[in-house]
């Protein structure tokens, strides 16, 4: 997990050196980031899918080689289109590995202890996004740009290693009962989650004909897909599994959770420099503060949902996530970065709470033959949140800086963008605490039927 998101969060501070190592322009070199994300979306469900009838041990290995040996293949790269298709490929293996992990967790862990051990991965993965930018400017400065990717290298042999030592063996079954892979099922999906992913990152925030198509295209994509899961005898994905409370309030809730945890990534920057004048060095810094705060209550999280259940942690962290959004949504300029950094740090907990939480409780009782399958299902989850925040917030950023542009002052604007901002990441948590307790409440209605 800690490897994962460390690949994914490490190459962005180096866009700006690409762009003249490349001589290419910002749009050309983002793909570099792109290209890993969207084959992540692609890919993730298919992969735990395939995880479960093959063995998850023998695909997470692959897995943790493909992405070791991208990453070689990424530091060598002596063109911007192959660097961007290594990443691509380095996406896959990191897929296998967000897919198959959490799995893995629930899977050979006791029932009693696998809120902590979820609050470990939720630590890993904040551990991995904070220490990216920290670590890739210290070897941007002293090593260049192909050292970010070969740093991955003695990281993912170590992962090898371990796995390849640690982790139990596949149980093997009987092939003439071992379901067989839904083929179309699998291209559909992936076409359908790549057409939304490009509607939602191609232009920035200006959504044009061609973000309309593509997103024509997705829901076109989608009904197929439903279509032909409902007619094959071995689906991707049984589409009754959506009829478990759990498991669709769970994933439905994560993708408006990381929805709103990506705006605080899409707008602090703009409002950190715009409003409050920040230079690079102290941006970074209070950048740095969310994936801390997460990371730190990652594993009190996970023991606080063993002791107190699931339930009652997610409310507790969407609880703080409001109060957090509501906080950034009314905080005045004056209150400086003390009256950024506390409410994010806020949220950052409440995010880190509810994903320990919701994964436990998502993953608690699925058939050891689904395990795979779904974890793979709230990756993808947690990947549409943070497209979609990405876009949808920006653009709810951009509309609230220009409805003021033109009579108040650049950090009056930024500000306004904000506010506007965390006003909407506020609803949104709203919405998800609402969908939670319609969840519990469909849930102990089918429990007095039977």
């Amino acid at each position: 997990m800690l490897l994962s998101s460390l690949g994914g969060s490490i190459a962005n501070v180096a866009l700006p050196t690409m762009v003249q190592a490349f001589d290419a322009s910002f749009q050309q070199v983002q793909w570099v980031i792109l290209a890993y994300l969207l084959s992540i979306t692609t890919v993730i469900v298919s992969v735990g899918k395939l995880g479960d009838l093959i063995g998850r041990r023998r695909l997470l290995l692959a897995g943790i080689a493909l992405f070791t040996l991208t990453s070689v293949l990424c530091s060598l790269a002596p063109s911007l289109a192959l660097l961007i298709t290594a990443r691509a490929m380095q996406g896959l293996g990191a897929a296998v590995m967000m897919a198959l992990t959490t799995a893995f967790v629930a899977g050979t862990v006791a029932p009693d202890k696998t809120g902590s051990a979820m609050g470990v991965l939720a630590t890993m993965s904040s551990v991995g996004t904070a220490l990216g930018p920290t670590l890739g400017g210290l070897l941007l400065a002293g090593f260049g740009w192909p050292s970010l990717f070969l740093a991955n290298v003695p990281l993912g042999l170590l992962t090898l290693m371990l796995a390849y030592r640690f982790l139990p063996a596949d149980v093997h079954h009987d092939r003439q009962g071992r379901a067989r892979f839904d083929h179309v099922g699998t291209l559909l999906l992936a076409l359908t989650l790549a057409a939304y992913a490009l509607a939602m990152t191609m232009g920035g925030t200006e959504f044009g004909m061609l973000n309309l198509g593509l997103l024509a295209l997705a829901a076109t994509g989608l009904g197929l897909f439903v279509r032909a899961e409902a007619r094959s005898p071995s689906p991707l994905i049984r589409l009754a599994m959506f009829r478990d409370a759990v498991l669709s309030t769970g994933f439905v809730g994560s993708v408006l959770v990381m929805t709103v945890l990506m705006a605080t990534m899409v707008v602090g920057p703009f409002y950190l420099s715009g409003a409050l004048g920040l230079d690079t060095a102290r941006l970074g810094l209070a950048m740095s503060v969310s994936p801390l705060a997460a990371a730190l209550a990652g594993v009190p999280g996970g023991r606080l949902v063993d002791r107190f259940g699931a339930q009652r942690v997610a409310n507790l962290g969407l609880t703080a996530m409001l109060l957090g959004s509501l906080l950034l949504s009314m905080m005045p300029v004056q209150a400086g970065i003390i009256g950024y950094v506390v409410p994010l740090s806020m949220l950052a907990a409440g995010y880190s709470l509810f994903q320990t939480a919701n994964n436990t409780a998502v993953m608690h009782g699925v058939q050891a033959d689904r395990r795979g399958l779904v974890s793979g299902m709230l990756g993808l989850s947690r990947n549409l949140g943070l497209i979609t925040g990405a876009s949808v917030m920006g653009a709810v950023f951009a509309f609230g800086s220009r409805s003021v542009a033109a009579a108040l002052p650049h950090s009056a604007s930024a500000a306004a963008g904000m506010h506007i901002t965390f006003a909407v990441a506020a609803v949104l948590i709203v919405v998800a605490l609402g969908v939670l307790a319609l969840g519990r409440s469909q849930l102990r209605r089918a429990q007095a039927k039977v």
